[in-house]
């Protein structure tokens, strides 16, 4: 099959590998008809590696059909249209069926394409283990690039607002306007925030966020325009969509007294000092971490069908699989109105 494959510190190169097969009796393979690039994927392609593996195929968004099942997958068979979770596990303890991939009681949480350990999605095919769990059909009403956004970018979008504490009438604000961070701000309107202000650097993402009810002010003075927009009180939640460390601290900035700050942004970074006096004086909640992407299916489902919320607006390429390289260097680059980038297989 083809595949993309990280190489080196930004070389992602369009290769064949070897087809998957079933190694184990719970395992489906996928034939791979979308796939796209997660803003997470960059740490890989900058070299901030999770392993010290080469030549493995990266990627954790995809949909697709069952091609191939073990004799112990039961809820999927072959030509079922799915999409693929981005978070791995067991699929037969507590946690995992209650949809908590991140508390996996037998350890066997991970993700596709971040070493040669699990191979990614970006490819022709894909083997899915436990797959009656870690794939699920195709809801109907779903469209193929809304199934593709639910496979992690989405997910992780409602799981950041829903950390965040959106009450109704809340005031919100979402630094980090590339896709998730949009659609985080989707969804505090649809957990019913009054207010959402939205802060980026990029006029084009402000841009985008302004055509969905968001106020953008300019970053330079944003915490000012907030202060006086909400008569000194800040906000009552607050998201972080980037990971970097001036971002969290500007995202604690934006806080009001007793305000939660949910960061979803991935961060490598070990020497963040963080403000522990001024947050124990706000009264603040802090939340960070990883989306256990099957939990958030069931609320995401009616929200799509019933259009309340669009993620596959922020689709701004689709391309081949074959033009990977040059689809993760505009995607690095913010260039040429990169958003969600996405191959067709």
């Amino acid at each position: 099959m083809k595949a993309l494959v990280y190489r080196g510190p930004k070389d992602i190169a369009f290769e064949s590998m070897a087809d998957p097969g079933i190694e184990e009796e719970r395992d489906a393979i996928i034939k791979v008809d979308k796939c796209a690039i997660c803003g997470s994927d960059l740490h890989i392609y900058h070299g901030e590696t999770f392993s010290k593996d080469t030549g493995y195929c990266v990627g954790h968004e995809a949909v697709g059909e069952v091609v191939e099942t073990g004799r112990s997958v039961h809820q999927l068979k072959v030509g079922d249209k799915v999409m693929i979770s981005a978070a791995v596990g067991c699929g037969e303890c507590r946690s995992c069926l209650a949809g908590n991939v991140v508390n996996c009681e037998t350890n066997s949480g991970r993700c596709y394409g971040l070493s040669a350990a699990l191979q990614g999605c970006q490819a022709e095919f894909v083997r899915v283990p436990a797959a009656d769990f870690n794939a699920a059909k195709v809801p109907e009403g779903v469209t193929a690039d809304q199934a593709l956004m639910m496979t992690d970018a989405l997910a992780t979008a409602w799981f950041g607002a829903r950390n965040a504490d959106i009450g109704h009438g809340a005031t919100v604000a979402v630094v980090g306007l590339g896709p998730i961070g949009l659609m985080a701000a989707e969804s505090a309107l649809a957990m019913g925030a009054a207010r959402v202000f939205g802060i980026d650097l990029v006029e084009e993402r402000r841009a985008m966020g302004r055509a969905i009810g968001l106020e953008t002010p300019d970053p330079a003075t944003a915490r000012d325009y907030v202060k006086e927009a909400t008569k000194g009180q800040m906000c009552d939640s607050v998201i972080e969509a980037v990971g970097h460390s001036a971002t969290i601290r500007a995202a604690l900035g934006f806080a009001g007294r007793r305000g939660t700050v949910s960061v979803i942004g991935v961060s490598q970074d070990r020497s963040m000092d963080f403000p522990m006096a001024n947050a124990f004086a706000m009264g603040l909640t802090f939340r960070i971490g990883t989306c256990s992407v099957p939990q958030e299916w069931p609320d995401l489902t009616p929200l799509i069908q019933s259009g309340r919320i669009r993620p596959e607006r922020y689709i701004s390429h689709t391309l081949p699989l074959s033009d990977g390289a040059h689809a993760y260097d505009i995607f690095d680059r913010r260039v040429d109105g990169a958003m969600k980038m996405v191959f067709e297989v």
